[in-house]
């Protein structure tokens, strides 16, 4: 396993689960949601203040690879690194079982600003995340 700027670890849920016995696909980007919240939230950024600065960050693409299914009550660790690239913060996102670490799904998620109602960069967000940035 690589090193990543931010791990959380979470559980399977039954309702998350589809006939087959195995996690919804839709369910993956939850967990990468929830991650990034969790992760932007240690790092001091919170949504609700910056909404209040007319700041709205986007999902602007997503592309996720699955690897290996996961199934009702597996534990699981949902790993991130981030960076920026242009307007876009990039957040490279795996998710790996527990406990023998196989990599479940690996994704690549494209978030844009818009401030003001704009599409632009976000010199308070930048400020915030630079530190956390990897060369991925």
């Amino acid at each position: 396993m690589k090193n990543y700027t931010y791990q959380l670890k979470m559980k399977v849920r039954d309702y998350e689960c589809d006939i087959e016995g195995i996690v919804n696909n839709a369910n993956y980007q939850h967990y990468m949601e929830h991650t990034r919240h969790e992760f932007l939230l240690e790092t001091g950024i919170s949504f609700a203040e910056m909404c209040e600065q007319n700041i709205i960050s986007v999902v602007a693409r997503i592309a996720i690879d699955y690897k290996t299914p996961l199934r009702s009550r597996d534990e699981f660790l949902s790993c991130l690194n981030i960076r920026q690239e242009g307007i876009r913060y990039v957040f490279y996102q795996d998710i790996y079982r527990l406990p023998d670490m196989k990599l479940a799904t690996r994704g690549k998620v494209d978030i844009v600003c818009l401030v003001d109602g704009k599409l632009s960069r976000c010199p308070e967000l930048e400020e915030k995340l630079k530190a956390y940035y990897s060369e991925e």
